[in-house]
């Protein structure tokens, strides 16, 4: 098999995988309300952590980096080249985003596409994630903190590892045109900012 043909066949499973939706899963296996009909709508780990608390986000974060980790960690191993490899992982976000199991309605590919960027080394995986942290506490806006930590990922990769800086800016690129509703909100002063699931009255 070429490598054209191996680079295809993987475009193809890594869409496949990120149409999976966590989200609606972990929300389903838990008897939570479909995360596409509740909170902000999105079938992500921001929007469960709204409607089911941090143990339900926190399976939804893992399973959609995963998804973006899996196909970019197999496609490096056997030897794809950088630019093969940044089409994989955006082929994995567009899945999470646009899931043929799902309507193509999904989430906005964040966490599938730090995933996909995990595998290049963990003091990267860990700088995007302890960046991301840092600032969702400072600014309690989680698509500020996806955006912010975006901008920074390449910036982070050609510290780290320079040869995969051309991927991550595609998947850079990918998160931020995905968050241009979110702009418009924060410039409206209409965004909701990160908070835990509400309990109940008794």
């Amino acid at each position: 098999m070429t490598t054209f043909a191996i680079t295809l066949l993987m475009i193809v499973a890594a869409y496949v995988a990120g149409s999976i939706s966590s989200a609606v899963l972990v929300c389903k296996i838990r008897g939570l309300p479909d995360p596409r009909t509740e909170g902000s709508g999105n079938p992500g780990a921001t929007n469960v952590l709204r409607i089911g608390g941090a143990s339900s986000a926190a399976m939804v974060l893992f399973f959609d980096m995963l998804k973006g980790a899996l196909p970019s960690y197999i496609g490096y191993k056997i030897g794809l080249d950088a630019p093969s490899l940044g089409f994989i992982a955006i082929s994995a976000c567009l899945g999470h985003i646009y899931p043929v199991f799902f309507g193509f309605k999904g989430g906005k590919g964040v966490a599938t596409a730090f995933g996909a960027m995990a595998p290049i080394g963990e003091d990267l995986a860990f700088t995007l994630i302890a960046t991301w942290l840092v600032l969702v506490f400072i600014t309690r806006y989680s698509s500020v903190a996806a955006m912010a930590t975006a901008l920074l990922a390449p910036v982070f990769t050609w510290l780290y590892d320079d040869r995969f800086v051309l991927p991550v800016a595609m998947l850079s690129t990918l998160i931020l045109i995905r968050h241009k509703d979110n702009i418009e909100r924060l410039r409206l002063g209409e965004e909701s900012k990160v908070s835990r699931k509400k309990k109940q009255s008794q």
